[in-house]
């Protein structure tokens, strides 16, 4: 058996760069794929640390009238025999710029419980509340602090504004970017006096609330592994498919070499090797190079998960507010699970090689087209295989459409792959039709029939390649597109909400002086004032009949003024808009569409909302998109909220007259009510943060369809180059025939650049078929809501452009050596006709 693989592997010394293609394609194969599996990873654990502090709410009282409690009634209640606890929260600025959430407690008080409470409790009580303190920290907010995990113990990092952190204790149990310490340590650093955030207490531990205060009872968040489920199947997806495509690269390469042999394999077998120790040969030979192919892709992967993970890290964190680690952090099944993808998807790829060795006939080992003389049979099973793969599609969209909203994201993506598989499977047999035609047509124009004819004794080779250009050109368009209609609409939705050029933000108590003041005020045209509460859907009347629900959501109130009523988009109405308007003034409420979508309700609904202090059932008017929100969200009237559930002011924005004096105005305002400069934004500045957050969100989607292409490109590559040799074989007839050089490069060119283009038209629709799986399917099972569908031009005209230049640059190469062969050279090839 070590002769036999000796002499396999013999043949790659003399054929270098097949071997460099094969293990190319298992690198790039393993390294996408290992590289999304280990960010992936990652992001999870910092997941797992969060539901913790998500899995542990506590039950809080609130004062009735908004203000902060101070220290004095926290002690009043301790000292009536309440189990409460204090807590303090709030931000911190590294000097790096990093923002980290403080969290100050009592865990005297704290219920033992609690995951605060519980984050080190091997550390000494004593010194965690004694002065110098302690601060407990992630290791993943390690860096941020200019620390080192081998010097965490002795170090007090000194923060932006020059205060410096009590000793560190690190608590990996915490999720990223997190601090907890004693609340007296913690009000001194955010310089907060004797007031509190918030009084707590563990869950059920209070009957009622006290007089005077609001009891609002313990709910269950959503966790962020949940809210990014969509997010990360996403990067899998393009991980899975960037895999497929290397694998097509390792097809290529693995069915020449073996095409190659048959002389080998035959002379084995005539020196009494049998099939069964042939093809177990074979088999140990994928899977030695599938070792070296996927260690190195392994390898390359971590590599390149620390290279995006501070995109993603932003991604989330700016799309769901889920702070993932900056370092990796794998478990052991990642390296198994990596090695097992990697040689798994090599053993796929070569059990057609390994199948077809076992079954040639002994006689046809040594003819070269033994491996085309069943091509036609494939293209047929490759029709029956497409026409299967369609026909699932069309099942699972016909299953999905008498699902409940909200849900099939998994069935979603797997109706967008057996689209991408039936694509596939059809596109051989398409181009082989096609080639018939034209050269029926061409028979008159002996050198363009010759070049069809050719480019049939091509296709068996190069359909694996069209089939990657394919998979990667449509990808690349349905997301390219989906991202530009989500950034269109994004963009359109923050004109529409964001009406006024000015937005204050100041104390509760402070909201009825400043609007009686710029009541005042000529160059103040109007004033929208907006309230938030939080509240509980408690049931649903709808016309199939009443049921209950108990799901958290946000109340927010507006102002329906001649400002924003006309730009408020609206996608379902009871009536009519100026309708569902006078209805909203009237106390009728809009929701939002993912409340719609996750509970099925529709205009003329009615919703029964449960807040503290107040119960009411209110009819739903409308039906208005909110993209970007994962949760279900209560639009009403500012003056109705304010007077069915006592909510408080929360911002108010300025519409100005047109020779209004901005600076003016924002001076007295921030003067005559003692202000900090932050209290006013500009509308402006906030589109301008936003449009950022979100070009950084979709980095890591762009950043793997180029990496996607790029592999796809490689494949096309592989197969040119694997039979570059048999091309200059079939290309010096002709020249010695007298055609030109020049003209057969060309010809040559022309023959790559017409098969991609024609790939490049299949994949037009192919991708808008892609881009509506995507916002009409992925989109509103992932989120709640859909996107409008958007067709862009100048994106098909680029992915036209670019299926013609990726052939164009891989057949280069070829084209180039031939180009630059010998007449010697040339003759002794025609001499082997």
């Amino acid at each position: 058996m070590t002769r036999v693989l000796s002499t396999l592997l013999s043949h790659y010394r003399r054929h270098p760069s097949q071997l460099i293609m094969l293990l190319l394609g298992l690198w790039v194969a393993s390294a996408l794929w290992s590289g999304i599996q280990a960010i992936n990873a990652t992001a999870r654990d910092s997941y797992a640390r969060a539901d913790a502090l998500f899995d542990t709410q506590l039950d809080q009282l609130e004062r009735r009238d908004g203000m902060p409690f101070s220290r004095a009634e926290y002690h009043a209640l301790h000292q009536a025999g309440l189990p409460v606890s204090p807590m303090l929260e709030g931000e911190v600025v590294t000097q790096d710029g990093t923002r980290l959430t403080l969290i100050g407690i009592d865990p005297l008080t704290l219920s033992n419980d609690n995951a605060l409470a519980q984050a080190n409790i091997s550390a000494s009580l004593s010194d965690f509340l004694t002065p110098p303190w302690q601060t407990r920290v992630a290791p993943d907010a390690l860096e941020a602090l200019g620390i080192t995990r081998e010097n965490a113990s002795a170090a007090t990092p000194t923060l932006a504004d020059g205060k410096t952190l009590p000793p560190l204790v690190l608590a990996p149990a915490l999720p990223p970017d997190t601090l907890i310490m004693d609340i007296a340590a913690a009000a001194r650093l955010l310089e907060s006096g004797d007031q509190l955030t918030r009084i707590v207490a563990a869950p059920g531990a209070l009957t009622e609330a006290p007089p005077g205060l609001t009891l609002t009872r313990a709910t269950t968040l959503a966790s962020p592994g949940q809210l990014t489920e969509s997010f990360h199947l996403n990067l899998t997806a393009l991980g899975l498919l960037a895999w497929v495509v290397g694998l097509f690269i390792v097809q290529a390469a693995l069915g020449l070499a073996l095409e190659q042999r048959l002389g080998m394999l035959r002379t084995l077998r005539v020196l009494g090797v049998s099939g069964r120790s042939l093809v177990l040969a074979l088999s140990l030979e994928l899977l030695l190079l599938g070792l070296i192919g996927a260690l190195a892709g392994i390898a390359s992967g971590v590599w390149l998960a620390r290279l995006l993970l501070p995109d993603v890290a932003a991604t989330l964190g700016s799309l769901y507010g889920a702070g993932i680690g900056q370092e990796l952090n794998l478990p052991w099944h990642y390296w198994v699970g990596g090695l097992a993808v990697s040689l798994g998807g090599l053993l796929l790829a070569g059990s057609g090689v390994l199948w077809r060795a076992a079954r040639l006939n002994m006689l046809e080992l040594g003819q070269m087209q033994a491996w085309r003389s069943g091509y036609r049979r494939q293209l047929s099973l490759m029709s029956i295989g497409g026409a299967f793969a369609m026909g699932v599609a069309l099942a699972l969209y016909v299953w999905l459409r008498f699902q409940p909203p909200g849900d099939g994201l998994v069935t979603g993506f797997t109706l967008v792959a057996a689209l991408l598989l039936a694509s596939a499977l059809w596109l051989p047999p398409f181009l082989a039709l096609l080639l018939k035609a034209l050269t029926y047509l061409a028979r008159r124009r002996p050198l363009i029939h010759w070049a069809l004819a050719d480019m049939q004794l091509q296709l068996p080779r190069l359909s694996l390649a069209m089939m990657a250009l394919l998979i990667a050109l449509a990808t690349n368009l349905g997301v390219g597109s989906m991202v530009g209609g989500f950034r269109l609409t994004f963009l359109d939705w923050l004109d529409q909400r964001l009406v006024a050029p000015l937005y204050l933000n100041a104390p509760a108590e402070q909201y009825a002086d400043i609007d009686a003041w710029l009541a005042d005020r000529p160059e103040v045209f109007e004033r929208l004032l907006t309230r938030r509460s939080d509240a509980t859907l408690q049931a649903a009347t709808t016309p199939e009949g009443s049921r209950s629900i108990g799901t958290p959501i946000e109340l927010y109130g507006i102002t329906p003024g001649e400002s924003l009523t006309p730009h408020w988009p609206l996608l379902a109405t009871q009536q009519d808009r100026s309708s569902a308007w006078v209805a909203f003034s009237d106390g009728a409420i809009f929701i939002n569409e993912q409340l719609a979508t996750a509970e099925n309700l529709s205009p003329g609904d009615r919703l029964t909302l449960n807040a503290p202090g107040a119960n009411e059932t209110l009819t739903i008017a409308a039906i208005y998109p909110d993209y970007g929100n994962p949760s279900g969200q209560v639009l009403m009237a500012s003056p109705q909220l304010a007077a069915r559930f006592d909510a408080p002011p929360s911002s108010i924005g300025l519409v100005l007259s047109d020779d209004a004096n901005v600076d003016a105005l924002r001076t007295a305002l921030l003067e005559r009510f003692d202000l900090g400069s932050d209290a006013l934004s500009d509308q402006r500045e906030i589109k301008r943060i936003a449009t950022e957050i979100f070009e950084r969100t979709f980095t890591i989607t762009r950043a793997l369809n180029a990496l996607t292409l790029a592999v796809a490109a490689l494949a096309l590559l592989a197969s040119l180059l694997t039979q570059a040799r048999s091309r200059r074989q079939q290309l010096a007839p002709l020249w010695a025939l007298g055609v030109p050089r020049a003209q057969l490069a060309q010809l040559n060119l022309a023959q790559l650049s017409g098969a991609a283009l024609a790939t490049g038209l299949l994949a037009i629709p192919l991708g808008i078929a892609i881009t509506w799986g995507l916002v009409a399917i992925i989109n509103v099972a992932a989120f709640g809501w859909r996107l409008p569908l958007y067709l862009f031009p100048g994106e098909m005209a680029v992915t036209l452009a670019t299926a013609v230049g990726v052939a164009l640059l891989a057949a280069a190469l070829p084209t180039l050596r031939f180009w630059r062969a010998s007449p010697r050279a040339l003759l002794a090839e025609e001499a082997n006709q």
